[in-house]
């Protein structure tokens, strides 16, 4: 059943459907005690997982249980926020009578769904730097992603993914859609911008990234779409240039360390304090190496620049830029074999995700993006090699081929960890190139 049920995934092109896009399969393959299925959606407006959950309960715990008996886990656990109401009692009736499953209700506070704080929440154990969950017997999984493990056993692959479409947009809501959809066509989907000059957030606006092309594409691992006005002022903090940050840095940091007492890598008992990496950018000959190395342990969630920096500087891009930086260099983070506890004051330390919405400036966005599973047809997709952590898929097509939906169109490279790619609509390929695979609609 194990080597099925992987090889399954494996041919079905799942990846981390929540998160960097690590291959499914090879989750799959490993032996845990425990699988938390994921379903926190921590991201401030983040409604995609919330949806999939009401509509299609019975099919997220079916691929729980598929996980579960893959791992030899003995227990699984719906990990979602007790203010998911609809979410509760469509899961509760999904899992009744079985009694290895169960649902754990979290508070509501950002950034629950990380699995560091996951895994605490839920066991009380404290993943230590440079591990993973398994090494706490634990496997977590995206709710998005069971929901694919569930349709993989059926011999459907992925091909479309369902996208939360919210802020400026006349109709909010969440779509399933192809995947390699425009921006511009899922907008469009969403009744158009309420404004003419507006960018877009890709993935929730504490992680995501800014973009302005609306020519950019929906990938396996995107849930969200947050579409602001151009001039926003989380636009301006996400877009501001890494030297200009520096800069404001070195003149404005008053090392107060409210960055490092809200970090949550922090208050999980990790050495990153960013407001030491701060406090090197202007006196690096006074602070200790493993200081500026610990970067590594960042998440990147957010919090310092967003929440608990007083003059508005951004300890994460450092951060992101130093974690770059010491990839290049072949640093690697060895993992940390000495325990640790999680820091006494973490309880209280939490931040609301009511209080981060505000402070954000995005309450007025705050409404519901009902779930439309109608097809929506698309005249174009273009389809990324490489969505998924490892090695880009190789294309198993050429140019003027005329393919099916499901059709595999890129494959893993022999020896190589990596993710297939499936046709997501039917039609020709049009081009083959520039890590991406494009397909006209038929």
């Amino acid at each position: 059943m194990t080597t099925d049920l992987v090889t399954r995934v494996r041919d079905a092109g799942i990846i981390g459907a929540g998160g960097a896009g690590f291959p499914s399969h090879i989750k799959s393959g490993s032996k845990a005690e425990m699988v938390i299925a994921n379903g926190a959606e921590c991201e401030p407006l983040a409604q995609a997982d919330q949806q999939l959950m009401v509509k299609h309960a019975d099919t997220v715990i079916a691929g729980l249980a598929l996980l579960m008996d893959s791992v030899g886990a003995s227990k699984g656990i719906v990990a979602l926020k007790k203010k998911y109401k609809t979410a509760i009692d469509s899961l509760s009736m999904a899992i009744s009578g079985k009694e290895n499953i169960e649902l754990f209700l979290l508070r509501d506070f950002y950034p629950a769904g990380d699995e560091f704080v996951l895994v605490h929440e839920v066991t009380g154990r404290v993943i230590t730097e440079g591990n993973l969950p398994l090494s706490e017997g634990v496997v977590v999984q995206n709710v998005g992603t069971l929901f694919n493990i569930s349709e993989a056993e059926r011999g459907i692959p992925v091909t479309h993914r369902h996208i939360s479409v919210l802020g400026e947009v006349k109709h909010p809501a969440t779509f399933r859609v192809p995947v390699g959809t425009a921006f511009g066509d899922v907008i469009a989907m969403a009744g158009g911008a309420k404004v003419e000059e507006y960018a877009m957030i890709a993935g929730g606006p504490m992680m995501g990234r800014v973009t302005f092309d609306v020519s950019g594409t929906v990938n396996k691992t995107l849930g969200m779409l947050l579409v602001l006005p151009k001039n926003h002022p989380l636009i301006t903090l996400k877009t501001r240039p890494l030297q200009r940050n520096i800069r404001l840095i070195k003149s404005a940091c008053t090392q107060c360390s409210y960055c490092t007492e809200l970090c949550p890598r922090y208050l999980l008992g990790h050495s990153l304090q960013p407001h030491k990496i701060m406090r090197s950018l202007d006196y690096g000959n006074v602070v200790a190496p493993d200081v500026v190395t610990s970067a590594a342990a960042c998440s990147g969630c957010g919090l310092c620049e967003t929440y608990a920096c007083v003059q508005g500087l951004s300890p994460r891009q450092v951060n992101m830029e130093i974690r770059a930086e010491l990839a290049k260099r072949g640093y690697r983070h060895e993992p940390q074999k000495v325990k640790v506890k999680a820091r006494q004051e973490m309880e209280h330390r939490k931040v609301p995700s009511e209080r981060l919405l505000s402070r954000l400036g995005l309450e007025k966005y705050k409404e519901i993006a009902p779930l439309k599973e109608t097809p929506y047809s698309v005249r174009q997709v273009k389809i990324g090699l490489r969505q998924h952590i490892g090695a880009p898929a190789v294309p198993v097509v050429e140019e003027g081929d005329v393919i099916r939906q499901g059709d595999l169109i890129a494959d893993i490279p022999d020896g190589y960890m990596g993710a297939k790619y499936h046709a997501s609509v039917s039609g020709r390929v049009q081009r083959i190139g520039g890590g991406e695979i494009v397909i006209e609609a038929a």
